[in-house]
């Protein structure tokens, strides 16, 4: 069942835990993905990237959609790290459910003007929109934004923020980035203030960058209030990593036969991130 994500994190914000939002950009992930949710009675929020639109395609989102209407879990299509006008518009041509405006490199006054407009587009419509305060690191060969230096989220600034915008969610910065981290990098995320951060806002957390991150802090970060985590870059890695194997085989060209070990691969990972954030067997918690 497709719904915002307004309505789907209200159900996770009051029964404490996060919803999984994996990043894809073929039928071959989104099959996986939805399946392992179905087994694990997870809801899921499906992001695709303006990056990851424009090399899908428009048609994509219409399979999205069937898909997801097709299903007996919720499901959200949100656009991740929308950063104009422009793409917030072909979402919602697209049938998006769910938008993201990330003017987090801007100054608050500036991000707060850019996600009011976009609230004004989506609300009357009933998507639902997600915005960035403070920003999150980047690695290298990540292609989702994130600068070099991490700016973490402000408490004071994340009320502000809130009262002054209605966004429905908030993403913030407590030490995570984007990517894949280098070996040897130990990520440590800033606990206490997300619990600050939790305590001075009612809305919905978001945690961006959420892998490789120790699965300790991540399962912290849940309890301590986050409602929704994305995920990317490890499912991606999984699916390739496996398909790197798969094709020492010179002889396969099928994709009926190259793709299907690698969903299951990348499944291993969408299940594992499922129960860490604590969002399996959640379905008995939405009226579909």
């Amino acid at each position: 069942m497709l719904m915002n994500m307004s309505k789907l994190l209200k159900v996770a914000n009051e029964n404490n835990f996060a919803v999984p939002a994996f990043n894809i950009s073929s039928e071959s992930m989104l099959k996986g993905v939805i399946k392992s949710c179905e087994e694990e009675k997870s809801p899921v929020i499906i992001a695709i990237h303006p990056n990851e639109l424009e090399f899908t395609g428009d048609s994509f989102v219409e399979m999205v959609k069937d898909v997801a209407n097709k299903t007996n879990i919720p499901v959200v299509l949100h656009l991740d790290h929308g950063s104009t006008i422009e793409q917030i518009n072909r979402a919602v041509r697209d049938g998006f459910t769910s938008v993201m405006i990330d003017a987090s490199t801007s100054t608050i006054e500036e991000n707060i003007e850019l996600t009011k407009k976009v609230i004004e587009i989506a609300h009357p419509l009933n998507i639902s929109v997600e915005a960035e305060l403070g920003t999150i690191g980047t690695t290298d060969g990540d292609s989702e934004g994130g600068t070099e230096e991490i700016i973490y989220t402000k408490p004071e600034d994340a009320v502000k923020f809130v009262e002054e915008t209605g966004c429905d969610c908030l993403a913030i910065a407590i030490g995570t980035a984007h990517g894949i981290y280098p070996e040897g990098f130990e990520p440590h995320l800033k606990l206490d203030l997300l619990s600050e951060i939790k305590s001075s806002v009612s809305i919905p957390l978001v945690l961006h960058g959420g892998s490789a991150n120790p699965d300790s802090e991540i399962a912290e970060a849940v309890k301590r209030g986050v409602n929704k985590i994305n995920i990317s870059s490890d499912i991606k890695d999984a699916f390739f990593k496996e398909c790197r194997v798969v094709l020492e085989n010179k002889k396969l060209r099928e994709p009926l036969d190259i793709f299907p070990a690698c969903i299951e691969k990348m499944n291993e990972t969408v299940v594992h991130k499922i129960r860490l954030f604590n969002s399996n067997d959640k379905l008995k918690y939405y009226s579909l």
